[in-house]
């Protein structure tokens, strides 16, 4: 039986928080410039979604309780935008989000995990979905139903041990792994199809043997509603959620440029757009 639809009240909920971690993550990055902005703007409906939608199973007060949901952050470069979210959700007081990347701080340019809510390193791309598959490998050996959600770029996705690990997910029916893919077409240094197209992804997810489906990764009922169907689909299939994004989301000059990953909006612009009393994630 499908999922339910998202009532209207939870979908402009998670528009509002999605409007906060956006200008959040902005004000994050003023102040810590060596922070991947665009990429981080890319998936904020996504990591919204995930954690204020009932999708992920957390416990702030025990990080690690065994009865959790595990979400490996594979782009971890580009998760700043997790940093005001687990902030709100009581991982680690809000105050810390006033000292990323300066001395003392936890909370670096590279997520690890120091930081209460981050499972792994993430720093070399690649691996998350090797690392998810093993610990979904682990809790069903365990009889857990817990879940296993891996996030990833689409850019990673040029490395091959992830092609590996989709054979390996498919081979062991991991149907408590939850892949999703920030698809925003642009790696470090261009667009994907003009170094190593994956297009067209769905089918060549599908064609290792995953349950596939693809949306709009700014539309968070269409991601709730996805996420929820593909959570509860258990016929011994791995599923993947192809997020279709826009790097850079809602900043002018940055999105959707080739060369926006290694581009730093002028701190002026940056001001700008918080001045603004409707500024917040829309192009």
């Amino acid at each position: 039986m499908p999922e339910p639809a998202p009532t209207p009240d939870l979908v402009a909920a998670l528009v509002a928080k999605a409007h906060h971690v956006w200008r959040e993550t902005l004000r994050i990055h003023r102040r810590a410039p060596e922070t991947r902005l665009a990429s981080s703007l890319s998936a904020v409906e996504i990591f919204v979604t995930l954690y204020y939608g009932g999708l992920v199973r957390t416990n702030p007060a025990n990080p690690f309780d065994p009865e959790r949901d595990r979400c490996i952050i594979s782009k971890g470069h580009g998760s700043i935008c997790m940093y005001p979210i687990l902030a709100d959700l009581g991982f680690f007081p809000a105050a810390e989000l006033e000292r990323v990347c300066q001395a003392g701080s936890f909370l670096g340019g590279i997520p690890d995990p120091v930081i209460p809510g981050y499972e792994t390193v993430n720093g070399s791309l690649g691996h998350g979905l090797g690392v998810g598959a093993g610990i979904a490998l682990a809790l069903s050996r365990k009889a857990s139903t817990r879940s296993v959600f891996v996030v990833c770029g689409d850019g990673e996705l040029h490395e091959g041990a992830n092609w590996e690990a989709a054979m390996f997910a498919s081979q062991h029916r991991l149907d408590h792994l939850n892949l999703i893919v920030d698809d925003n077409r642009i790696s470090m240094l261009g667009r994907t199809d003009d170094i190593v197209t994956l297009s067209p992804l769905r089918d060549r997810l599908a064609s290792f043997g995953w349950d596939c489906v693809e949306v709009d990764g700014h539309d968070v009922a269409a991601l709730l509603a996805a996420l929820r169907d593909l959570k509860a689909r258990h016929a011994g299939q791995p599923k993947a959620l192809i997020a279709r994004t826009l790097k850079g989301r809602g900043v002018p000059g940055l999105e959707d440029m080739p060369l926006s990953h290694v581009m730093n909006p002028p701190p002026a612009q940056i001001d700008a757009i918080l001045a603004a009393p409707e500024g917040g994630g829309d192009a």
